[in-house]
């Protein structure tokens, strides 16, 4: 393509200068404008290769020309900028069928290899099925850098039925972000269906995901449908997979490779039509090697990996965060929303915030709920951050009882299904293995898989660690290329 024509629309003078010198020196003829009637005349006339627009300007909203745009030149490739970002901004460029969405301020050398890219994929054109929403009404919310790149990632994958894996720390929000894949995707028609691997016994995992029939297990007085079936033709949402227990992974490998499964003691086999999301705030590589979680598994649910940024790491979305969620509190009860002062805000802003955004929403619930102050003061966010210091620093010197508390659930859960008559259930050796395993296997990582000093640092004898070692089938290797 000769000299392609770049329609350039923006109301501030500056950034359309800036962007005109660019692309003029990459080659392009460039048509700057400042208002949507003289942008709209060019397209009409069938003007332009590619259309660079924001999206307000002075005489109306960009968006709202988009399907007369589409309808009359379906080829031409939009990209639109926005100083909103907002997680519908992106959604809605995508629905309104962008070729790509760019948040501001942004970088030119960006703008111009998306340039490059659109035109030379200039026969190709997404469609936008998807209808409009309220644009208040944020599933996620955030205009930090590390959201933007959340929701230009889920843009792309709202038409797709790709399998998504979100880690993130807990209070992040895996489900938030889960629930918008699915309520703004091609299945938001079925159900979503969320469940927690973590809140169900593990002996019963199987049955839950994939159903059992009467009489499959002591107390299955009659037949019932899993989630699986549950989520048919929509979505199953798999929290905290990396607490899903050895054999329910591989009956999940085999849906996922096949598309059909059974019920627990049936023999019929089921299709299933379901769009995987996982989610899990462990590393699995390392569950991986410690033999804890199927790496064909992984690689299946890993398809597309988003990890989401912890909230210590998007600071400047405190403030949304905070009026998002005292407006929703206000509008459960019909009531005017509190208020709350710069200063209030730069305090939240200092906190390192453990609990993510979970801690955030709990905060703003107990002030709403405690304090019949209308504006939110910088004396109220001290006194409850005095508070959530002096919890955190209680958790950590409590530490040792959580974990103790741990072992005696664990040990309890196994003394269930151990017949105390028996001379063989080995009881010690399957206790001590389970916490054998991930200590060696943590410790030689720490020291980048140096027995020696591995060994020095547990208090054990060299071939003793060896030994264990090769009992465990632990694999060194994983970690050999690491540094100390």
């Amino acid at each position: 393509m000769n000299n392609p024509v770049i329609l350039l629309a923006d109301d501030d003078d500056a950034i359309r200068m800036v962007l005109n010198q660019a692309l003029s020196r990459a080659g392009y003829e460039v048509r700057p404008t400042g208002n949507l009637s003289t942008l709209w005349n060019w397209i009409r006339r069938g003007e332009g290769d590619l259309l660079l627009s924001d999206v307000m300007m002075p005489d109306g909203n960009t968006f709202d020309l988009m399907a007369k745009i589409k309808n009359l030149r379906p080829d031409l490739p939009i990209i639109m900028m926005s100083a909103q970002n907002t997680f519908m901004t992106a959604i809605r460029a995508s629905e309104e069928g962008a070729y790509e969405y760019l948040p501001k301020p942004f970088d030119i050398d960006e703008v111009l290899a998306i340039i490059a890219r659109a035109l030379s994929d200039i026969s190709k054109s997404k469609k936008a099925d998807s209808p409009k929403e309220n644009i208040e009404n944020m599933p996620l919310v955030g205009r930090s850098a590390a959201m933007q790149e959340i929701y230009r990632a889920l843009a792309r994958l709202m038409q797709t039925d790709l399998s998504v894996m979100i880690s993130g720390e807990s209070g992040t929000g895996k489900e938030l972000v889960a629930r918008a894949l699915h309520d703004y995707g091609k299945r938001k028609n079925g159900p979503f269906i969320a469940i927690n691997m973590a809140a169900i016994p593990k002996d019963l995992v199987e049955a839950e995901l994939f159903g059992h029939e009467k009489g499959a297990f002591t107390g299955a007085a009659s037949r019932s449908i899993g989630r699986f079936e549950q989520a048919e033709g929509g979505t199953l949402f798999l929290d905290e997979i990396g607490d899903m227990p050895m054999e329910a992974q591989t009956r999940l490998l085999r849906v996922l490779q096949n598309g059909e499964f059974t019920r627990v003691g049936g023999r019929n086999l089921i299709k299933s039509d379901v769009r995987i999301i996982a989610a899990t705030h462990q590393e699995l590589t390392r569950l991986i090697s410690q033999g804890l979680f199927r790496e064909d598994l992984f690689y299946r649910l890993n398809v597309v990996p988003i990890s989401l940024p912890p909230l210590r790491d998007r600071k400047e979305d405190i403030a949304d965060l905070v009026k998002h969620f005292l407006h929703k509190l206000a509008a459960e009860k019909n009531e005017i929303p509190k208020s709350i002062t710069i200063e209030a805000i730069n305090l939240l802003q200092q906190y390192s915030w453990p609990g993510n955004v979970r801690e955030l929403e709990n905060m703003m619930m107990r002030i709403n709920a405690l304090y019949a102050d209308d504006t939110i003061s910088e004396e109220i966010i001290n006194l409850e951050l005095s508070h959530a210091v002096r919890n955190t620093n209680s958790n950590v010197r409590n530490n040792n009882i959580d974990v103790n508390s741990a072992i005696e659930n664990y040990i309890s859960t196994l003394l269930k299904d151990i017949d105390t008559s028996s001379e063989d259930s080995n009881l010690y050796q399957i206790i001590l293995a389970k916490f054998e395993i991930p200590l060696i296997s943590m410790t030689l990582n720490k020291c980048g898989g140096n027995q020696i000093k591995t060994a020095k640092l547990l208090g054990l004898n060299r071939n003793t660690l060896r030994k264990k070692i090769k009992q465990h089938n632990i694999q060194i290797s994983k970690f050999s290329h690491r540094k100390n």
